[in-house]
């Protein structure tokens, strides 16, 4: 009876001790498995995040890319309004040294007609041929000058204004008004909208 029992106790502690085995075997497949799917997740969930950076990095990309288009669409109208700006400046200048040019040669142009109108007045018209001629002369020079955008400036019976007169005389006068231009001694003229002679008048108090 008592060997059966030791025999039965032995066996009962292997059995035991394969349970244990079994036991811990069981629990370290667990921990295994446990870590794999933990892998698996952090895996998966890492692929998530790498899935998702790519994603952003490329929002950004494109967001820097708008960014650059934008700053480049606005150097170049930056540029086109500077050039815009240089072309019309280049223009005026151009005008202006145009009109300061024809105003000089006008100036030297002047004493001529100057000149012609001394001439014929000494004379009467149909009296002299050469007279007749240099009457024609003097009317077609006045023609283009006309032409080229010269007028002459009115003077006598208009009120004295110092943009267009020039006051070298002056006479008590009860017949006109004050301040009435009375005579021109010399005549004045405008290139368009500028003058380029002031008349020389005699201006009444």
């Amino acid at each position: 009876m008592e060997e059966f029992s030791t025999e039965e106790a032995v066996k009962e502690a292997m059995e035991n001790a394969e349970a244990m085995e079994n036991a811990e075997a069981t629990a370290e497949e667990a921990e295994v498995t446990e870590a794999s799917e933990e892998n698996t997740s952090e895996e998966s969930s890492k692929e998530e995040k790498d899935g998702k950076k790519p994603f952003k990095k490329k929002e950004k990309k494109k967001d820097k890319r708008d960014e650059q288009i934008e700053q480049l669409t606005d150097r170049v109208t930056r540029q086109m309004a500077e050039f815009e700006n240089f072309r019309r400046r280049t223009e005026q200048e151009k005008a202006q040294m145009f009109g300061n040019g024809a105003k000089a040669i006008i100036e030297k142009v002047l004493p001529v007609v100057d000149n012609f109108e001394r001439g014929l007045a000494t004379v009467e018209e149909g009296a002299d041929p050469f007279a007749d001629g240099m009457l024609m002369i003097y009317k077609q020079l006045l023609t283009t000058l006309e032409e080229v955008g010269v007028k002459p400036i009115e003077a006598v019976g208009k009120e004295f204004n110092p943009d267009f007169h020039n006051a070298v005389m002056h006479v008590e006068d009860d017949e006109v008004g004050e301040n009435i231009v009375v005579e021109e001694f010399q005549k004045g003229y405008m290139y368009n909208d500028s003058v380029v002679r002031h008349s020389m008048v005699k201006v009444a108090n």
